[in-house]
Order: structure tokens, then sequence, then C-alpha cells
């Protein structure tokens, strides 16, 4: 018969490919074909191409029909999105202190759900896991976002450094 179409399920409002090259040939929308047309743009701005080319692009891209003939006009420049900024070691810090938070809430939630449930009698034992896991997060917290944080590694007696061990 002809070309054979790929396995397809619907996934959505859309379709999803069991073949990834086949991908490209998907017909190009209007969005797709402006979006093309913008980074062509850019591409000129910052002199990567120039005022013949653009307008060549440009024309192609506006007549494109598929993804593919889309791919093909950038194909030779750059991707124009910004890489991702890495996140400092502050912020990492201060990632680790809200997962940490959360996980002594949740272990906290549990044993005052164990109290409660086992009739809330005689005195709120919860309170003592409550204070430790506090205090420890509150430990963590200072070691990792506190103001001796980026200081260099303390020194022991001897001259030596000490390891500072924050995992």
């Amino acid at each position: 018969m002809g070309a054979e179409t790929p396995s397809c399920r619907p996934f959505g409002e859309g379709v999803v490919s069991s073949e990834m090259a086949d991908l490209p040939q998907l017909r190009a929308a209007d969005s797709d074909r402006d979006r093309a047309a913008g980074e062509l743009r850019e591409h000129y701005a910052v002199g990567r191409l120039d005022a013949n080319e653009l307008g060549e692009r440009l024309e192609a891209a506006y007549a494109a029909t598929t993804v593919a003939e889309l791919d093909r006009l950038r194909a030779d420049l750059p991707d124009p999105r910004p890489l991702p900024v890495p996140a400092s070691g502050r912020e990492l810090a201060r990632r680790r202190i809200y997962q940490d938070a959360g996980a002594v809430l949740i272990f906290d939630a549990g044993c005052v759900a164990v109290w409660a449930a086992t009739g809330a009698s005689g005195s709120f034992w919860p309170l003592w896991v409550i204070l430790v896991s506090s205090l420890r997060l509150a430990r963590d917290a200072w070691r990792l976002l506190g103001p001796a944080s980026q200081a260099a590694p303390a020194v022991d007696a001897r001259g030596r450094r000490r390891r500072r061990d924050l995992g």
C-alpha cells in the first residue's frame, strides 16, 4: 500500500507517536511558523543573518507546511533560548532545609496522630518529638544558611583544617 503510519495512541488533546523520527513530518501550525520567524529575527538582530538571508528564510518559514521544513531553516543556527542558570550553593541549601522541614512536619504530624488515635490520654508526649526534631532542623538550618556557612573551614587546635560534613 502506501507509507506505513506509526502506531499512535491518544494522549490529552494530541497524539503521541511511538516513532519520534516521524514527528518532524507533522504539519506546522501558524504558531510554529510565527515562533520560527521570531527566532530568525532574533538571529538577524545579533548578526548571525544578513538582511537577504533573513528575507529568504522568513518567506520560507511562512510557506512551510511541516515542522521539518521549519527545522531546516534553523539547522545552521544555535538555539536562541538561554541556558538555565545553575542554582547557587545557598539556594541548594535553602531547598534542602525546605525538604527537611517537610519531612519533620510529616513525622511530627504522624506522632500527634498516633497520640490522638490511642485516646489522647495522659501527657502530650509528641511534644518531646516535636521539640527534638525542631532543634535538629534549626541546627541544620543555621549550619547551612547561617553567617559561617560561606566561611573557610574551621581550624583545630593543631592548625589543621577540620573537615566539615554538610551531607
